[in-house]
């Protein structure tokens, strides 16, 4: 095991340092998720295997990149990936199972689409369930620290928001073409005027009181 060899890049603006792998000579998975804080919609969940002389020096964790950014960078890495996938879990499963094992679920799930089986698995967070035989290890705010785990958020983010963006259609009262289903003043601010939507997490805190919710919407 090895973890000293580092992909450096500097940029005018920032120094970024993300670790190619967290296992020498192995094919290794990066996993994230997105959405897991949305009062709406579904969780995503990537997985991603890069090269070991995959370069792109703009990669970073998606919650630091600009929507343009993200946009770019999905279809880098999915040309330039060994195997990417990535599954959703639905907003009623999530209310059945909650939003933690929801979210390990996708995973496992966009463990399962991937062409290439991987030897190891790292995760984003603290929270994992064995998948199969393969260990795994879990990296707080991974996202920002390995590439393969930065490739995975960038997917689930652009995967996620793309459906988000579709749901928009569908209800617009809600403004998720914007806010993506999280809990912003203007999404809560709608939730209490119309009610809440099909794709609505009812587990959730959908307002600050949660009182005169249109449950039969």
């Amino acid at each position: 095991m090895s973890k000293k060899w580092k992909s450096k890049i500097c940029m005018k603006d920032k120094n970024i340092n993300l670790l190619p792998y967290y296992l020498d000579n192995c094919i290794e998975a990066g996993c994230d998720e997105a959405g897991r804080g949305c009062l709406a919609g579904a969780v995503f969940a990537a997985a991603v295997i890069l090269p070991y002389d995959f370069d792109c020096p703009e990669l970073n964790d998606s919650k630091k990149l600009t929507e343009k950014q993200r946009k770019s960078l999905r279809y880098t890495i999915e040309n330039g990936a060994i195997a990417w996938a990535v599954a959703q879990i639905e907003a009623e499963e999530i209310d059945d199972i909650n939003i933690l094992k929801a979210s390990i679920k996708a995973m496992h799930s966009a463990l399962d689409k991937l062409q290439t089986v991987p030897a190891h698995i790292i995760v984003d967070g603290n929270k994992f369930v064995n998948y199969k035989d393969i260990p795994h290890k879990t990296i707080i705010k991974g996202d920002g620290k390995y590439l393969s785990i930065a490739a995975a958020s960038v997917l689930a983010k652009t995967h996620r928001d793309e459906y988000m963006s579709y749901l928009h259609l569908q209800y617009p009262q809600y403004q998720w073409n914007i806010n993506k289903g999280y809990p912003t003043k203007k999404h809560r601010e709608a939730i209490k005027e119309y009610g809440i939507s099909p794709f609505h997490r009812r587990s959730f805190r959908l307002l600050e009181k949660q009182i005169n919710i249109d449950f039969n919407s």
